[in-house]
C-alpha cells in the first residue's frame, strides 16, 4: 500500500503543518504524516555517524542555507540490516533523522530531504513524517546520446545531478556512432583527430570529444552521487566514425567520412578481419581503465549484413567457424567481444538484436524493439533491461509518447512467471539526439523522466491523476534547477468522426486551464466551446491560450471524398508496429505529416505491398483516385515501385484501369509525403489498390539487403 501525499516545495515559515502538503517524486514506498513540525532555519545543525561523514559536504552544498546551528538537528545515522538503497526518515519537532546501512541508501534519503528543503525562503516548517523507502528495481537508467550531438562536460554533470535527484541510478553514456567518436583513446589518436568531427551539409565542421581527464572527472562526480555510468562502445554497426579514422577495419578498405546524416549504414566493422578484434580489445582496455562499471554496453543493434555477405574474409570466417549465415556471424562477433570483457571481469549489455544467431552466454539484453527481446532473454535465464520504443524513447514526439504513456509503462511483462520476472533488472529511458542538440534535451526529457522515475522506483500500481498533480507542484524544483521542461502531452488534439455524410469534429486541450480558439479555412478566430460539423473538405486551425499567453498551435485538413468511412479489406496485413487507426486509416479523411511517419496517420508495411479493396457500397462515377505515400530512405521507407488500380462491380472480377511505374528516385534525400493522383473515368462499386513495396534495399543503400518499408496514409476516391 502506498501513501500518495503531496508536499508543497515553497514553504512559508508561518504556515502550520496541517496546511503543508507532501510532494515527493518518485513517491516513497511508505509515508506517514505525524503531528508536529520541524523548524528548518539558520540555527539548524547537522550530525552524521562516521560512516556517513562524506555526505555532510554534499548535504551542505544542496542546502539553501548554512547548516551550523544547534536549535534543530539533521542527523544522518547508521542502522544495520537495511537494503543497499533502503532508507528510513523520521522527522519530529527537534530532529530530522535519516537512517541507512549504506552510503547509497543514505544518499537516496538525502535526495528526498532535498525535495523537502525550502527553495526560496530560508526558514520553513517541514511536517513531521515517517518515511520507509526502497526501490522496486535495481536498474533505473537513462541513456544520453552524446555522439549524434556533442554535450558539454558541465551539461553531462548537470544531468547526473538530475538523475540523482529523482533516484535514478544508471547513466548510459552513448559515446561512439556513425556521426562521431567522443572518447579519447591514446593508442588510436585518429579516433578523435578524425572521428570526432564531421563536415555538415552546409560545409561547417561540427564535433567534440571527452578527454580521459574529462571522463574521469565525470565518473568521479557520478560516483559521489551513486550513479553508475555505463559506457556504450557501439559494434559491429554504427561505426562509420571509427572506419573514417581507420578504414582498414572495414570490409572494403574505404575511404569513409564521418557521417553527417541519420540512419543505418551498411559499412560496419569487418567480422573476418582479426585486426578488428585487436583494435576493439585495445580500445576496451582503455575504456575499462576509465569506467569501473560492472557492465559495458556494446550496442549490437542495426548492423546490416550486406558487406559481410559480400566479403571474402567474412565468408572464410563463417566457413572456418561453421557458421550458417551472417546472423550467426554477428553472434560470433558479440561472443568474442564478450569473452574478452569477461576475462577482464566485466559483463556486456547489448540491444535485443544480439539475440539473433544465438545469445552470448552471460549477456544482458536491452529490449528496445518492444518487449519481446526482454521476454526471450528472461525465459532463457538472461537478465534484461526494458526500454521499448513504445514508452521509453524520449526523442519521440509527444504525439507518440507523452507523460501518461511513460507512466503506464510496466517493465515486467505479464507473460513471465514469478521466477522469470526476477531476470528483469528494470528499465531505461533513451534520449537519442539525431534531432536533439544540447539546448533541446531538457524539453524532451522533462517532465517524462518524472514518470519513468516513478515507475522504476515505486509505482507497481498506478494513479495517473494523483501523479499529474504531483508533477505540477514539482515544476518549482525543476525551475530551481533551470530545467527548460516541455509539455506533458500535445497541448491541442482533435477527434474526427465521420457520421451520416459529415464529419463531427472535436478539439481537446491537454489541461483544463487552456482555452481554445479555432478557425475554418482561415476565417476569423472563434472560441471553441463544443464539437462542430464539417460538410466539405476544410482546413481547421486551433490555438491555445493559457494564463493570457499563447499555448500550443494546431492545424489539420479534413478531406471529404467518396470512400470516407467505407469498408477496407486487406489482402496483406499492415505492420503491428505502425497500425495507425487500423482498418479505418486509409479512408478517415486525414492525411499524415510531411516529416513524421509516427504521427498516427501513417500505416506501415514491412517488406509487404499494400493490397486493399474499398467497397463504396454502390456504383459511383469516379474521376480521381489519390494515394498518399511517405519516403525517408534512411529509415528504409521508400515510395512504391508501382501502383495498379482495379475496378469491379461484383467484388470478384476486377479490371485494371491504372498502371503506373514509379518515377520518384529512391535515392531522393530527406523526408517527404507524395500524393499520387490518377485521373480516370470509371463507374464502379469496388476499387482495389495495389501499391508494390520497393522490396530489398539495393547496394547503394546504407542498409542494403534489408527489406524496405511502404507507408500509406489515405486513399481518396473522388
Amino acid at each position: 500500500m502506498k501513501y500518495l501525499i503531496f508536499l508543497s516545495l515553497i514553504f512559508c515559515g508561518c504556515l502550520p503543518p496541517e496546511k503543508i502538503e507532501v510532494n515527493i517524486l518518485p513517491s516513497p514506498q511508505k509515508l506517514e504524516i505525524k503531528k508536529g513540525k520541524f523548524l528548518f532555519d539558520q540555527y539548524t545543525g547537522i550530525y552524521a555517524d562516521s560512516v556517513f561523514m562524506e555526505q555532510i559536504p554534499y548535504l551542505k552544498s544542496i542546502s539553501p542555507q548554512p547548516l551550523n546551528g544547534q536549535a534543530t538537528i539533521i542527523a544522518l545515522l547508521y542502522k544495520a540490516d537495511l537494503l543497499n538503497e533502503e532508507y528510513i526518515m523520521e522527522i519530529n519537532e527537534d530532529t530530522l533523522a535519516v537512517f541507512a546501512t549504506t552510503s547509497e541508501g543514505m544518499l537516496r534519503g538525502v535526495q528526498t530531504l532535498r525535495q523537502l528543503f525550502p527553495l526560496q525562503k530560508k526558514t520553513a516548517y517541514i511536517p513531521a513524517l515517517f518515511i520507509h523507502d526502497y526501490p522496486r528495481f535495481p536498474w533505473r537508467g537513462m541513456l544520453l546520446d552524446c555522439s549524434r550531438h556533442f554535450m558539454e562536460k558541465d551539461f553531462v554533470k548537470r544531468y547526473i545531478d538530475l538523475l540523482a535527484l529523482h533516484k535514478m541510478n544508471v547513466f548510459h553514456w552513448h559515446l561512439t556512432e556513425d556521426q562521431g567518436w567522443r572518447i579519447e583513446i591514446e593508442q588510436y589518436p585518429k579516433l578523435t583527430e578524425i572521428g570526432a568531427w564531421r563536415t555538415q551539409k552546409d560545409g561547417s565542421i561540427y564535433g567534440g570529444f571527452y578527454t580521459k581527464e574529462d571522463i574521469r572527472e565525470i565518473v568521479a562526480y557520478a560516483e559521489e552521487r551513486h550513479i553508475t555510468i555505463v559506457p556504450e562502445i557501439e559494434l559491429p554497426g554504427h561505426s562509420l566514425a571509427a572506419l573514417a579514422s581507420y578504414p582498414q577495419l572495414s570490409c572494403t578498405g574505404g575511404p569513409f567520412e564521418v557521417e553527417n546524416d541519420w540512419g543505418v549504414f551498411k559499412d560496419i566493422y569487418c567480422a573476418g578481419n582479426d585486426s578488428v578484434f585487436n583494435f576493439l580489445e585495445n580500445v576496451f582496455d582503455e575504456v575499462l581503465d576509465m569506467f569501473p562499471s560492472k557492465y559495458i554496453h556494446i550496442g549490437g543493434d542495426e548492423a546490416p549484413k550486406y558487406r559481410w555477405d559480400n566479403c571474402n574474409k567474412c565468408k572464410v570466417r563463417m566457413s572456418n567457424e561453421g557458421l550458417h549465415d551472417s546472423h550467426e556471424l554477428q553472434s560470433y562477433f558479440i561472443k568474442r567481444i564478450e569473452q574478452y570483457l569477461n576475462s577482464k571481469g566485466r559483463q556486456i549489455i547489448g540491444w535485443d538484436e544480439i539475440l539473433e544467431g544465438g545469445l552470448a552466454p552471460s549477456a544482458t539484453v536491452q529490449s528496445w524493439r518492444g518487449m519481446d527481446g526482454g521476454i526471450a532473454a528472461a525465459k532463457s535465464g538472461h537478465y534484461a533491461i526494458m526500454s521499448p520504443t513504445s514508452h521509453a524513447y524520449f526523442d519521440y514526439d509527444l504525439d507518440a509518447i507523452d507523460l501518461q504513456t511513460v507512466y503506464s509503462f510496466e517493465p515486467v511483462p505479464s507473460v513471465l512467471s514469478e521466477e522469470e520476472s526476477q531476470y528483469i533488472l528494470g528499465g531505461e529511458c533513451n534520449m537519442w539526439t539525431e534531432k536533439a542538440p544540447q539546448e533541446v534535451i531538457d524539453s524532451k526529457v522533462f517532465p517524462r523522466l518524472l514518470a519513468m522515475s516513478e515507475v522504476l522506483w515505486s509505482a507497481d500500481s498506478k494513479d495517473y491523476p494523483n501523479f499529474y498533480k504531483k508533477v505540477q507542484k514539482h515544476y518549482k524544483i525543476l525551475d530551481a534547477f533551470g530545467v527548460y521542461y516541455g509539455y506533458e502531452s500535445v497541448p491541442i488534439t482533435s477527434h474526427c468522426e465521420y457520421n451520416k455524410g459529415q464529419f463531427e469534429y472535436s478539439l481537446f486541450a491537454a489541461t483544463d486551464d487552456i482555452a481554445l480558439e479555432y478557425s475554418l479555412n482561415d476565417s476569423a478566430w472563434k472560441d471553441y466551446t463544443k464539437p462542430f460539423a464539417i460538410l466539405n473538405s476544410t482546413l481547421v486551425k486551433a490555438r491555445g491560450v493559457k494564463n493570457g499567453k499563447p499555448y500550443g498551435e494546431f492545424s489539420q485538413t479534413i478531406h471529404k471524398h467518396l470512400a470516407n468511412h467505407k469498408k477496407v479489406s486487406y489482402a496483406t496485413p499492415f505492420s503491428s508496429n505502425y497500425p495507425a487507426k487500423e482498418e479505418q486509416t486509409l479512408t478517415d479523411g486525414l492525411v499524415g505529416s510531411n516529416t513524421k511517419f509516427r504521427d498516427g496517420h501513417w500505416q506501415g508495411f514491412y517488406g509487404e505491398s499494400l493490397d486493399v479493396t474499398i467497397d463504396l457500397e454502390e456504383q459511383k462515377n469516379i474521376s480521381y483516385v489519390d494515394l498518399g505515400c511517405f519516403q525517408y530512405n534512411l529509415s528504409w521507407i521508400l515510395m512504391p515501385k508501382s501502383i495498379r488500380l482495379y475496378s469491379s462491380n461484383d467484388g470478384i472480377n476486377f479490371e485494371e484501369f491504372v498502371k503506373y511505374d514509379n518515377t520518384i528516385s529512391p535515392q531522393k534525400e530527406g523526408k517527404f509525403r507524395h500524393q499520387y493522383t490518377f485521373s480516370c473515368s470509371v463507374n464502379s462499386r469496388y476499387i482495389r489498390v495495389l501499391a508494390e513495396n520497393y522490396g530489398v534495399l539495393p547496394g547503394w543503400h546504407p542498409a542494403a539487403g534489408s527489406q524496405a518499408w511502404l507507408f500509406v496514409d489515405e486513399i481518396r476516391i473522388r
